[in-house]
Formats: structure tokens, C-alpha cells, sequence
């Protein structure tokens, strides 16, 4: 048993995991291997820990920090890659692992797997949703670009917006396809929508998010779950435009509008100047015939209408001139009614008593009644002895009924005394008299040199007219005496 391997060389444990690495990365020094992502894990550090396996084997790998933001895919478990790196070992556990350098989609059918997993779960959130899209505004003042500075795509979107309606466009330059597109791609959507409104740089009123066609390794970036998110969050309507006709990705799903090439994505931002202006005529004139329609409709009938409206003109003036025929009867009539009045009061005073003979009349004629009376009653005396009924007699419902006469011959003396015209002389007036004793009412009655009779409330005096014109009698006011 001694001899056996007694010419082996002896290694050192250190030595020996060194020779293996050794070995290992000089005979792996550059590999491609594929296989199913499983058990990611990344680390604090910044390094991503994972395995690749095959149905019956399984090799750990490792991303190191400085290589993941240039490692081409994010990492995740169950997608199907090829990885580019070379072979390391770890001696503290005496294993070997895949250092990754670069990932890629393992075929079509791997990244379709994945596009569609990744669809079929933001579909299940409802970032796709019919009710999410907004719609398109009519003209815009201002279009956001996001591509690629160079190549056809902006150059197709300018041409087009300037052959359409030119507008403002604010480009918004990303790689479209590499390392870190798809978050680039991201963070221009999230850029245009986190513009202020009046700010230093114009914020657009729609974004287009294009590029050219390419393989569907070319166009992952928009595919990728950043990109879409952003597009889905996007405050701006957001048209997407990548790749050609029959290419779909999944921020098509995501944005507002999808356009199948770029220039029809200008042509979608945009209406055609000439014919939003044939438009606009055709518009214009309809509504001139309408209000051309309208306005002859409302003079038809106004029309008809005046035809069965009375003559307004015609009746307003026979009303009129009926109102003035009514205001010259009146004129005409008022002077005449006055002097029919007057004449009725001249006539109506002329056989009325004074006042004062009917007081005496009224006294004379009680004073008769009391002496008869008086007379009676003394024969009554006298004739007590022989007539004993008459001693039963009372003179007090005599005198009661003597005093109730005379309470009312005052009270009608003091009526007549109120109505008469002495108590219109008495507020100042006077009763001018002819020389025949007639009553004078017109100053035109009265010649130059006639003898007049004036009476005033105490008494009456003798007067002779003075020569000279009469004046017009001043009108009669209420309470006056002519």
C-alpha cells in the first residue's frame, strides 16, 4: 500500500483548487451555454446568483455586479436562454459556476413565452383595458417623438407632419434596441408626462413612441414590462409606432392609439390641412343653408301671420280721433252744464223765503198757538165749578209738547239759516242787486252809470256803476255766490 502512488505529486488543498481553476478557465476560458433560468437571487451587493438546468443537469452562475446593467435581459426564473461566459470555480466549497457575461433569448419560441406570459399578466391587471384609452386631441400644438435620433423615423414623422399640418415637434432621443433601452424608453414617456403645463419646455398634447422594423429580438425593448407600465401611465395620449405593419409588441396594447408604421403614426397625431379646410367649407356652407332656410321659413310665417293681424294703425288713429271728438263735446258741454246749474239755482233761490220770515212766521204762528191756549185754559178755570172733569187736567203735556214745537222751529230756523245766502255774506261775499231788484251774476249786466243795490251781512248800501269795459268774469269756484 506504500508504494502505491508513491510517484504521485502532492498538492496542497490551495494548490490544488488553484490547478483546477487554472484548468477550468483555460480550457473554458469562452462559452455559450444554454438552458432554463432557476433559482435567481439577487443580492444586496448588487451581484445576481442563479442556475441554469437541463432536464437531467444543473449548473450555478453567477452575474457580477459590474457586468448586470450591460448583461442584455433582466434575469428571471423560467426563461429560456443562452448565456456567454467562462467557467470559474469557488474554492471555499469546491464548486464550479458559469460567470454570465451576456443573455439572450434562446429562439423565438423562448421570447414569444415569455411576451405572452408577460401579456397575459398585465391583461389580468387591466392595463389593457378599452376603457383606458383616451382620446386623440383634433389639432395639437405640440408632439413629443421618442426614437432614435437617427435613421428614417424622425425624418419620416417631420416629413409628414409638414406635408399634413406642420406642428411643433419636441424629440426626445433613446436607443431603440441594446443595453438599457427598454428603461430609457421608460423614462422619456415618464419625462414627457411630468412636464408642467406653461414651462420652459412645451409640454406635448400627444407622444409617439417609434421605431423602424426589426427582428423580434430587436424590437424586446418594447416589449419589456418597464416600457408598457410606463406607456399604460402615461398622462399624455400616447400613440405607438414600432416596427412594420405586421410586427406587434406589447406597449402596442398599452398605448392609446396603434399606428402599423411611423408615418402613419404622424398621420394619426395630425388631420390633413387641405382637407380639414375642404371640410370646414362644406360645413360652412351647410350652415348657411340652414340659417338660409331657417330665416326664410321665419318670414313666411311672420307673413301669414301679419295677414291676420287687424290694421293696428288704422285703429289706433280711429281711437284717437274718437277721443279727440270726445274731449271737444266736453269742452263744449262743461260751460253749458255750469250755466244750466246756475240757472237752476238762481231760479230755485228766487222762490225761497228769507230765513228770518220764516222764523217769524214760525214764531208768530206759535205765539198764536200759546195765547189760544192761554185762553183755553183760563175759560177752563173759570168753568172749574161747573165742569169738575176739567179740574182733573194737567198743563204739563201742553207745555212738553209747546216745548217740543219750538225745539224744532229753532232747529229748522238754524238749517235755513245755514243754506241761506246770508251766510254767504257772512264769509265775505255780497248780493248785487239792479235797480229792479233782480239779482246781478255777469259784470255784462251792469251798464256805465247804474244804480245798484249792494248787500252786505249787516245791511245794504247804494251804488252806481262805473264807465269802462267789463272784464271777463273770473270762473266759478265751489262755494261762491254770483
Amino acid at each position: 500500500m506504500d508504494g502505491i502512488g508513491a510517484n504521485v505529486p502532492e498538492y496542497g488543498v490551495g494548490e490544488l483548487a488553484g490547478a483546477i481553476k487554472r484548468t477550468l478557465e483555460g480550457a473554458f476560458s469562452r462559452v455559450r451555454v444554454r438552458g432554463e433560468l432557476t433559482e435567481v437571487k439577487p443580492y444586496a451587493s448588487g451581484h445576481i446568483y442563479l442556475s441554469l438546468k437541463e432536464e437531467a443537469a444543473k449548473i450555478e452562475a453567477v452575474i457580477w455586479k459590474s457586468a448586470v446593467a450591460r448583461v442584455g435581459l433582466r434575469p428571471e426564473n423560467g426563461m429560456e436562454v443562452i448565456a456567454t461566459g467562462r467557467l470559474s470555480t469557488y474554492a471555499d466549497r469546491s464548486k464550479y459556476q458559469l460567470v454570465i457575461e451576456k443573455l439572450e433569448y434562446a429562439g423565438a419560441g423562448a421570447m414569444l413565452a415569455r411576451i405572452e406570459a408577460l401579456r397575459a399578466a398585465l391583461l389580468k391587471e387591466g392595463l389593457f383595458e378599452a376603457e383606458r384609452k383616451r382620446k386623440l386631441p383634433l389639432l395639437p400644438r405640440v408632439i413629443g417623438v421618442v426614437t432614435s435620433p437617427q435613421g428614417a423615423v424622425i425624418q419620416d414623422i417631420r416629413t409628414t407632419l409638414a406635408r399634413r399640418f406642420p406642428r411643433h415637434v419636441l424629440l426626445w432621443p433613446v436607443p431603440v434596441q441594446g443595453e438599457g433601452a427598454a428603461e430609457k424608453i421608460a423614462a422619456a414617456i415618464r419625462g414627457f408626462s411630468e412636464l408642467p403645463e406653461g414651462g420652459p419646455v412645451p409640454r406635448p398634447d400627444v407622444v409617439i413612441v417609434a421605431r423602424g422594423g426589426g427582428s423580434l429580438e430587436d424590437l424586446m425593448a418594447f416589449n419589456e414590462e418597464v416600457v408598457v407600465r410606463a406607456a399604460a401611465a402615461s398622462t399624455i395620449p400616447l400613440i405607438s409606432a414600432v416596427g412594420h405593419e405586421t410586427d406587434t409588441t406589447l406597449i402596442d396594447f398599452a398605448s392609446d392609439r396603434r399606428a402599423p408604421t411611423p408615418t402613419a403614426a404622424a398621420e394619426m397625431a395630425v388631420p390633413a390641412r387641405l382637407e380639414l379646410a375642404a371640410d370646414l367649407a362644406q360645413r360652412g356652407a351647410r350652415l348657411d343653408n340652414q340659417v338660409t332656410a331657417r330665416l326664410r321659413e321665419a318670414r313666411l310665417h311672420l307673413t301669414r301671420a301679419e295677414a291676420g293681424l287687424p290694421d293696428l294703425p288704422a285703429m289706433v288713429n280711429q281711437l284717437r280721433q274718437r277721443l279727440d271728438d270726445r274731449g271737444e263735446r266736453l269742452r263744449a258741454a262743461l260751460p253749458g252744464f255750469v250755466a244750466a246749474k246756475r240757472a237752476e239755482v238762481t231760479r230755485l233761490g228766487a222762490g225761497l223765503r228769507h230765513p228770518r220770515e220764516a222764523i217769524a212766521a214760525g214764531r208768530h204762528a206759535l205765539c198764536a198757538l200759546d195765547q189760544r191756549l192761554q185762553a183755553a185754559w183760563a175759560r177752563g178755570q173759570a168753568k172749574r165749578q161747573a165742569a169738575p172733569a176739567l179740574t182733573r187736567l194737567s198743563p204739563v203735556p201742553v207745555q212738553a209738547l209747546i216745548r217740543e214745537n219750538r225745539a224744532r222751529v229753532e232747529g229748522l230756523a238754524a238749517r235755513l239759516e245755514a243754506v241761506s245766502y246770508n251766510a254767504v255774506l257772512a264769509r265775505g261775499f255780497a248780493l248785487v242787486q239792479g235797480a229792479d231788484g233782480a239779482a246781478l251774476t255777469q259784470a255784462a249786466q251792469v251798464a256805465p252809470g247804474a244804480a245798484l243795490t249792494i248787500t252786505f251781512q249787516d245791511g245794504a248800501v247804494k251804488a252806481t256803476a262805473a264807465g269802462g269795459k267789463p272784464k271777463a268774469p273770473p270762473k266759478p269756484t265751489q262755494g261762491s255766490l254770483l
